[in-house]
């Protein structure tokens, strides 16, 4: 069995597809199932059993034996949350919680961290050394939270036999239409081109920086399983990485793929960055992705255009779900 936390959010849910297309169907899915709105994600799916969050460990006691893998990819992901307690339930103590239980029954561990553990990368995007990890200063509580839990795992004198904690940089795709204001710009883009025929970006309040010319590295879901599946059959070289492309891309080129894609002429507006998360905006990121080539991760990335043609035109456009 492989075990799927989070399994009916964004990247868990397209991450039990890409299991399912491999034939990997004996799938044990994890998650507050109570949040009805994130359930069309996982409907279709062929799996083997839905566990509550709050009832995992009392099952994984129960059933480790039969446990080949585990993908712990639930969180709490709102960066513009200011309580940091909120984030220690879920981002930290239930990390521990996994990890541990991971170590006890020697079960191989892939995690969710996050790009955002880098701030406002004054100090770089580099994963090559865990030395780095206490020196980093994230903008906000989630990536407080993140990064806290990685510089917790690296720490540790007991470890699962293998694992792997992956900082997701700007994730977009399919199965994200539950995130509300979390949800990727390229989808709130669609949906305000298609209501009325423009799109509103963020402008920018940082004089380095032209409007719409903030720089994120844009990494498609479907690039981010495929790293995940890449872990389940080559479980060597445990440790931290980067998951981007290593290409950023300004969000003028994310707005003008999207207009492209859905075949409207562009017109893009621009508003004020909210003043509740503009202190604590990346202006920047471009993951290092060194470290996971070295691993042996051999696959292209799609790029920003691949990923935007794809998403609009195979999932946005007819309304389903991967």
């Amino acid at each position: 069995m492989i075990v799927v936390t989070g399994a009916a959010g964004f990247i868990a849910s397209c991450l039990v597809s890409r299991l399912n297309a491999a034939n990997f169907n004996d799938i044990v899915v994890v998650d507050n199932f109570a949040i009805e709105k994130k359930l069309p994600n996982i409907q279709g799916k062929k799996l083997r059993e839905y566990v509550d969050r709050e009832e995992f460990f009392v099952w994984l006691d129960a059933h480790h034996e039969q446990v080949e893998f585990v993908f712990h990819l639930g969180a709490r992901t709102d960066t513009a949350e200011q309580d940091p307690a909120i984030f220690n339930v879920l981002n930290l103590n239930y990390s521990k919680q996994m990890w541990q239980a991971c170590v006890r029954y020697q079960l191989p561990l892939v995690y969710a961290s996050s790009g955002a553990t880098y701030g406002d990368g004054r100090l770089g995007y580099s994963d090559q050394s865990d030395a780095l990890l206490p020196q980093l200063k994230p903008l906000n509580p989630y990536g407080d939270s993140k990064n806290d839990f990685d510089n917790w795992a690296v720490q540790q004198a007991e470890q699962p036999y293998f694992w792997a904690g992956l900082k997701f940089f700007n994730v977009y795709g399919p199965n994200e239409y539950h995130k509300g204001r979390m949800a990727s710009v390229i989808l709130h883009a669609f949906r305000q081109i298609r209501e009325n025929g423009s799109m509103q970006l963020f402008r920018s309040h940082n004089p380095e920086y032209v409007d719409g010319g903030q720089m994120r590295d844009f990494i498609y879901v479907k690039d981010v399983v495929e790293v995940c599946f890449f872990f389940l059959n080559h479980r060597t070289h445990s440790g931290i990485y980067n998951l981007g492309t290593g290409q950023a891309r300004t969000f003028i080129d994310l707005a003008l793929n999207t207009f492209t894609a859905m075949g409207q002429p562009a017109n893009i507006q621009f508003r004020d960055t909210p003043e509740d998360i503009r202190d604590t905006y990346q202006y920047f990121t471009e993951a290092d992705m060194r470290k996971l080539r070295s691993a042996g991760y051999e696959l292209p990335f799609a790029s920003l255009e691949q990923g935007i043609q794809d998403y609009v035109q195979q999932y946005l456009v007819p309304n389903t779900y991967y």
